[in-house]
């Protein structure tokens, strides 16, 4: 038996078997978790549906965090499939290509600001805020991804960084605010991945290499690894914390002169 045996866990931002929320339904679902998956568009409908089917499970919907009514559709939808949640993995972030190249002062815009901000940050706190009323309760978990350029400057992250700033402060908040009403939120802080996102940062194959040859582990981490900590965070095994970022990167944020 799972040690996620019997929770249900929403899984947002699966594109690829390459993104991080792959590897972590892959994890959920290893330890028994049933899982539901999201996909952008229509594009990817047929392939995430292949995946979710992979986990065993028959529940793709579609999500556009960016409107409303689609996560008010979402939750509307898996209502009617279950009969409340134990998880929700946010793993959505974007920002402009032109935002993720060069100085951050030349590159950075208000629409580029905005955008960055709304899909990579306030989208957290919109599914927290409609899913609450199925994870009321449950000692359920919210997880989300963040990454080093959140506290430190990282060439080419720009406005992204400042996003997961943002997004790292959302789960101090968000922490306090659902605590009482029994539901944990959490951050995971991955090492750089290659993932279809990570694909629109310039010179993101040198930060690869960068990462492998300083890192104390000497090596980059993986979709396996990162999924493994979110369904930590998901389960019982981390019933006391809360509010927290953990940092599964080989050890790299350690480092002073990295």
């Amino acid at each position: 038996m799972g040690f996620l045996e019997g929770k249900k866990i929403l899984i947002t931002g699966v594109a690829s078997n390459r993104s991080i929320a792959w590897g972590c339904a892959e994890a959920m679902h290893r330890q028994g978790a049933e899982i539901a998956l999201t996909y952008q568009n229509d594009k990817l409908k047929s392939r995430v549906e292949d995946m979710a089917h992979k986990c065993g499970s028959d529940i793709a919907l579609p999500l556009d965090v960016a409107q409303d009514a689609d996560i008010e559709a979402l939750f509307k939808a898996l209502g009617e499939r279950w009969d409340g949640l134990d998880g929700i993995v946010h793993a959505i972030a974007f920002a402009p290509r032109e935002q993720l190249e060069g100085d951050y002062v030349d590159a950075v815009t208000r629409e580029g600001f905005n955008t960055a901000h709304e899909i990579s940050s306030y989208s957290f706190a919109a599914l927290a805020k409609a899913g609450r009323g199925m994870m009321e309760g449950r000692n359920g978990a919210l997880v989300t991804m963040t990454y080093l350029g959140a506290v430190r400057a990282v060439p080419n992250y720009n406005v992204m960084g400042i996003a997961k700033a943002s997004l790292e402060a959302n789960v101090r908040y968000l922490a306090a605010s659902l605590g009482p009403h029994g539901t944990r939120v959490n951050g995971v802080s991955a090492g750089p991945i290659r993932t279809l996102a990570a694909a629109g940062i310039s010179d993101f194959r040198d930060m690869l290499k960068k990462v492998e040859e300083r890192t104390p582990l000497r090596r980059n981490v993986t979709i396996e690894e990162v999924g493994n900590a979110a369904a930590f965070l998901c389960s019982d095994l981390a019933s006391g914390i809360t509010g927290d970022i953990l940092y599964v990167d080989t050890g790299y944020n350690i480092l002073g002169l990295g």
